[in-house]
């Protein structure tokens, strides 16, 4: 499944199928966790938003100020008709989370959900990573969030994560699979992962090691 690192795959995909899809988790499957990083009146980013409902999800639950990026064209030109009415502060732009085009500190949260697991499957995919890694590690605040959803063993991406240059804590929750998931195994390094999702909570300022 390399081509879930290429851009053009995503320009192609979303040009033949535009109906919404989400990866991984629907709203309802993380919410707690959702609500137990973040409120209403954060300022979020959602890296590689797609047409996942997501974002449409937690509107729905009064986190309105919410930033979606994506490096596909023509699902953010979707995105910013379907979504028109939802005002200033819910908007979709087409950016390269590798190199994102927002002041430091810019946000108070941001949430992956399968992003980094897609750029792990192309070419440079380590190299990739870190880039998009560090951007979001510079956008976020003083004490930002990074809440990374991923199909991925924590062996697989603590190693990403838990750099001595990012000085966020990093804890490790799990939330069972959907029924029907979309959640194949992108490469098969996790082909024996158990049935649930890790999701990475990475709180900048927070002291290494505590537990939350």
């Amino acid at each position: 499944m390399s081509q879930y690192g290429k851009a053009e795959y995503w320009e192609e995909r979303y040009t033949r199928d535009p109906e919404p899809f989400d990866w991984y988790q629907r709203f309802t499957g993380i919410k707690d966790l959702v609500q137990g990083c973040f409120t209403p009146e954060s300022k979020l980013l959602n890296v590689g938003a797609g047409n996942s409902r997501l974002s449409e999800e937690m509107f729905d639950e009064g986190y309105q100020n919410i930033t979606n990026i994506d490096i596909s064209h023509v699902v953010t030109k979707a995105m910013q008709e379907k979504y028109k009415d939802k005002g200033p502060n819910f908007k979709y732009l087409h950016m390269d989370a590798r190199a994102m085009e927002f002041e430091d500190g810019s946000f108070d949260g941001a949430i992956d959900k399968g992003t980094l697991d897609a750029i792990l499957c192309g070419e440079s995919s380590s190299s990739n990573a870190q880039k998009v890694i560090q951007e979001v590690h510079r956008v976020l605040g003083p004490k930002g969030v990074y809440f990374a959803i991923s199909y991925g063993l924590p062996e697989h991406r603590l190693q990403y994560l838990e750099k001595p240059e990012y000085d966020w804590n990093v804890i490790v929750k799990q939330v069972h699979k959907p029924t029907i998931s979309t959640s194949i195994a992108i490469t098969n390094e996790d082909k024996d992962a158990p049935n649930v999702h890790y999701i990475y909570i990475c709180t900048k300022g927070q002291q290494k090691g505590a537990k939350q």
